[in-house]
């Protein structure tokens, strides 16, 4: 047991570039699971559909933590005439995104992007600036290699986004099971303000959803998908009762969802010293 009580503390204690190397270098499945929980929305317009309708995709794109890709199956860039540019610091994840049609790949940190100064026309940063320790740094650098009038989008959570999941660890003893002890203060509150250091014209829409989810099995599957320490019998049996409890009273086990996409313009004098 004691053992476990360290990892549990590790986690808890952990950066979120820490976190983010466990979960992600050396593998795509993590992400996929959180993913899927997502299909149980009630919005019918699916998250990646809804961003790419407000995404301006022209000319040179970037996408920043570009994870599995799944963006480029919701969105045609091929078609549109976009000349894509994805990266990961994940080699799992960049093997994954090698598979994009027609998009350019590099493995590199966000916060030391191999690309020169006023490169691209739009940068996309979807879910992943709560993933680093500085988001200030990465900020600067899509400032940098942004052109003049060039656009920034930014998809980021609220503090209260699946609240309900991540009630679930503390209610098993398993408090490693959250997001939010991983993450840094990026969210939607905070969010537009980080952009306005560095970006004009920042704007807000929030995608309204929630999830209905029907049964314990994609909850299960979500929490598996949080530590490297697999729940016991005894945990996911627990974690179970609970959600089933919640689905027996309300038809589904219900979770809020508040995610947002902060857009934003790059001014004219951008560079790697603005401050």
């Amino acid at each position: 047991m004691a053992d476990r009580d360290s990892i549990y503390d590790a986690s808890m204690t952990s950066t979120p570039s820490t976190h983010a190397l466990r979960q992600y270098a050396t593998t795509t499945d993590n992400l996929t699971s959180r993913i899927a929980v997502h299909a149980y929305g009630t919005n019918p317009q699916s998250w990646f559909s809804w961003l790419g309708e407000r995404l301006p995709l022209a000319g040179d794109v970037l996408e920043v933590g570009a994870g599995t890709g799944t963006l480029w199956t919701h969105v045609d860039h091929v078609a549109r005439g976009v000349r894509l540019t994805l990266t990961d610091f994940s080699g799992a994840m960049c093997a994954q995104l090698r598979t994009v049609p027609e998009a350019r790949v590099q493995q590199c940190d966000a916060t030391d992007l191999p690309f020169g100064d006023a490169t691209f026309d739009t940068v996309i940063a979807n879910h992943m600036l709560y993933h680093l320790d500085d988001p200030t740094a990465a900020l600067r650098e899509f400032a940098r290699v942004l052109r003049p009038g060039g656009h920034l989008a930014v998809a980021v959570n609220g503090r209260d986004h699946l609240e309900e999941l991540n009630t679930v660890g503390p209610v098993i003893g398993r408090p490693d099971l959250t997001l939010h002890a991983t993450q840094n203060d990026f969210t939607a509150e905070t969010g537009p303000g980080y952009l306005a250091r560095y970006f004009t014209d920042v704007s807000v829409e929030r995608y309204h959803c929630d999830l209905e989810v029907p049964s314990p099995d994609p909850v299960l599957t979500y929490l598996a998908s949080l530590s490297s320490e697999p729940l016991t019998q005894e945990q996911s049996s627990a974690a179970r009762d609970h959600v089933q409890a919640r689905i027996a009273a309300d038809g589904s086990f219900r979770v809020r969802k508040h995610t947002v996409l902060i857009t934003a313009s790059a001014g004219a004098t951008q560079s790697a010293d603005h401050v």
